[in-house]
């Protein structure tokens, strides 16, 4: 089974990378820093885009972790860009693949909490993923 954490915090030494840590424990598992490539926004068609190279990952994999720092009450940009991307793309590549969110923030709100979960959850069931729950420190 592969595990892939995706971090969408810009720090990659941080908290929401330390929170994958403890939630993984020793399993073994890759990790893809979204701030390390390309993924222009929807709707953008650049040559040097690096969306299908991260597709091509998340298709891999048979348990996904979705890591998010709170951004401005909500899950930051790099996340939901990604996720955005996949509207229209992803078909039933995810179907029956694990999921678990990471939603990392200094003190979020319990309505941003359950926000960020909404999203997942929603995000889950569009593409047929087992969603497993939010984590959150």
């Amino acid at each position: 089974m592969t595990i892939l954490f995706i971090n969408g915090s810009p720090n990659k030494n941080g908290k929401t990378v330390a929170l994958a840590k403890k939630l993984l424990g020793d399993q073994s598992f890759e990790t893809l820093h979204l701030a390390d490539y390309k993924i222009y926004d929807y709707g953008q068609d650049f040559s040097d885009d690096q969306f299908e190279e991260v597709l091509a990952k998340l298709f891999e994999a048979d348990t996904i972790v979705i890591g998010s720092p709170v951004y401005w009450h909500s899950i930051n940009g790099l996340i939901r860009n990604f996720l955005d991307r996949q509207y229209g793309v992803v078909e039933d590549e995810l179907v029956g693949k694990k999921l678990y969110f990471i939603f990392q923030g200094s003190a979020p709100t319990q309505e941003v909490l359950e926000m960020g979960d909404y999203t997942m959850r929603r995000y889950a069931g569009l593409y047929g993923l087992d969603y497993l729950g939010m984590v959150n420190q």
